[in-house]
């Protein structure tokens, strides 16, 4: 079935390259107005031209470094002065660090993988959360990896991080259950990205799915009748997985 988000608000972090690229070109074909939020100028400019290209949606923006909380604090408030709502939230947006022995990270190596991939993820949800909520049926998706739940030797601080940011995501899920909102996670699955190619030099790349294709699985957890809510969608298996254990 087609994805029609024609009228919908859609923040995506991460827009300038790869995945987050991708989710936000598609959904702006889809109809979205989307909110293309990172740090490379270049690479949004590129994706503004793209969108404008294929002639369906449109983009607004937003050249932001993450790691910037306040400016993350004063993006919510933009939103709700310009839109008064938003529908749609894909934080995507996240760093590898380094693969190393945990012993041997350095602190500040391991500082900046928790400031972005959790803390910022965190500034980012009570920025949006209230804007959301005004959504007839708000949906946020959380950018994880299986990388949380397979805890990999040398794998310590990326792997730490997606497990706190997924917890984190389930907890809001929880808090939401009863509104129209859904909050999930999503595990894309091994992708021909820059990420990907960092932390596995010798994989070839031709063998893994590109960043246009598995964006289009994600793109159906923006559906306004997704039923799913504080669950994991795994894009590789077009799956939804629950990890709670009961009270």
């Amino acid at each position: 079935m087609t994805l029609d988000l024609t009228g919908r608000i859609a923040l995506v972090t991460g827009a300038s390259r790869g995945i987050g690229y991708q989710i936000a070109l598609q959904m702006a074909a889809a109809g979205a107005h989307v909110i293309a939020v990172a740090r490379t100028v270049g690479g949004l400019e590129d994706l503004d031209d793209e969108i404008k290209a294929s002639g369906r949606g449109a983009a607004t923006l937003v050249p932001l470094d993450l790691t910037d909380m306040p400016a993350i604090d004063r993006l919510g408030g933009v939103i709700n002065e310009r839109w008064g709502k938003l529908d749609i939230l894909v934080a995507n947006a996240g760093m590898l660090g380094v693969i190393s022995p945990v012993g041997h990270v350095e602190a500040k190596i391991f500082e900046k993988v928790m400031t972005l991939n959790v803390t910022s993820q965190w500034r980012l949800i009570r920025s949006v959360d209230p804007l959301l909520k005004k959504s007839g049926a708000g949906r946020a998706i959380i950018l994880s990896s299986n990388a949380a739940h397979s805890a990999k030797a040398y794998w310590g601080p990326y792997a730490a991080s997606k497990a706190a940011i997924e917890t984190l995501t389930r907890s809001w899920a929880a808090e939401i259950q009863d509104s129209p909102m859904r909050v999930n996670a999503c595990d894309p699955g091994a992708t021909r990205t820059a990420m990907r190619a960092q932390a596995m030099p010798g994989e070839n790349p031709n063998n893994l799915p590109g960043p246009a294709e598995v964006a289009a699985r994600i793109l159906g957890m923006a559906r306004t009748d997704l039923a799913h809510n504080g669950m994991i969608y795994q894009a590789k298996g077009d799956r939804w997985v629950s990890y709670q254990q009961p009270a």
